[in-house]
């Protein structure tokens, strides 16, 4: 099965005519000096008449010892087509396909001292303060040998599951700056940028990790595990290294999990590639994680819960030629909610 990438994919695609199509970009970064970043979302189900406009902000304590604060805002603005990412506060322009992507954001967040109150939204959004915040960032990535993925030529998902027809990834480099409050960082990190576009249900998959890592310019990796609820799903992602991309087919990782509600704290993986015969082994630490939630109604009536536990996440490299090397990234872990507990911690 061919999978094809255009540049002219990195612009908005026909609104296809399911009732959940969704297109939707996402890119995060981090510093790894100032230990700030950030991730950032706008996705359009303009059949819905509406966006999904998220801006995730982890910042450094305010004074030595203190508490990792995140900020965080999430909107539904009504939209009525997919000419654009552009609602609510957040823009995105594409300057040149492969290689230039800004971003740029107005607007307020709610400020949390504990994340993890976002489990309940109406109550964190209504006990914490807000800041003002302005972030403008550009994102450069090494042109099209550093792309990853794209809109296959066959489907590949079954009718009801899908997650999206097409959806590419690539490592970047983002430099900018960042202002909350009175707080302003001139940011100068690295991240990780996906284009996705299809009919989307968050309940699709029964639950999948992703993980994203840079530790710089010239190294860093996506590893993807997606599960169904009745199949073995999916394994694999990309290493990116020395300027060399390896496709890897398969992933494993194992998960420590904290607390009652079972939030993935410590993380233990290896990604392979039996096309490059090479395995990477690494090891991550959620520095700071907030958890969010969708919910939908099921044709029965029964409301779907699923939760998306995000975590800003310290990788530590332990295999390669890059081998006690330290990065930054994201491990995004979501669950169907079953019993009040996520459904993939046998993973």
């Amino acid at each position: 099965m061919g999978v094809r990438l255009d540049e002219s994919d990195e612009y908005m695609h026909e609104l296809g005519p399911e009732p959940n199509f969704n297109e939707s970009m996402y890119i995060n970064c981090f510093d790894p000096v100032q230990g700030v970043g950030g991730w950032f979302r706008m996705g359009n189900r303009a059949n819905e008449g509406t966006a999904e406009m998220t801006v995730c902000l982890y910042l450094p304590p305010e004074v030595e010892g203190g508490n990792r604060q995140v900020g965080f805002m999430f909107k539904r603005p009504a939209i009525d087509n997919n000419d654009a990412f552009d609602a609510a506060g957040l823009t995105w322009t594409m300057v040149k396909p492969f290689e230039e992507l800004r971003i740029d954001y107005v607007g307020k967040v709610v400020v949390l001292d504990e994340p993890e109150q976002m489990a309940d939204p109406k109550q964190a959004f209504t006990d914490n303060p807000y800041a003002e915040a302005e972030i403008h960032l550009t994102f450069t990535g090494q042109g099209r040998p550093s792309m990853f993925g794209g809109e296959p030529d066959e489907p590949h998902e079954t009718p009801g599951e899908e997650f999206a027809k097409g959806h590419y990834e690539q490592l970047v480099v983002a430099t900018g700056t960042m202002r909350v409050g009175e707080r302003e960082w001139q940011v100068d990190g690295f991240g990780l940028r996906d284009h996705s576009w299809g009919p989307r249900y968050w309940q699709a998959p029964w639950y999948y990790r992703w993980l994203t890592v840079n530790v710089d310019e010239n190294f860093g990796f996506m590893a993807s595990r997606v599960a169904k609820r009745d199949a073995d799903g999916t394994r694999g992602g990309f290493v990116w290294e020395n300027g060399r991309m390896h496709l890897c087919d398969d992933v494993e990782i194992s998960t420590e999990t904290r607390g009652t509600e079972s939030y993935h704290d410590r993380i233990e993986g290896v990604i392979r590639s039996s096309r490059s015969e090479r395995e990477w082994r690494f090891t991550g630490e959620a520095l700071s994680l907030i958890p969010l939630r969708n919910r939908r109604q099921a044709p029965d009536g029964d409301w779907l819960q699923t939760r998306i536990s995000e975590a800003y996440t310290k990788w530590t490299i332990h295999s390669g030629d890059f081998a006690g090397r330290v990065g930054y990234g994201m491990s995004e872990y979501l669950d169907q909610i079953i019993g009040d507990q996520p459904v993939g911690l046998a993973e």
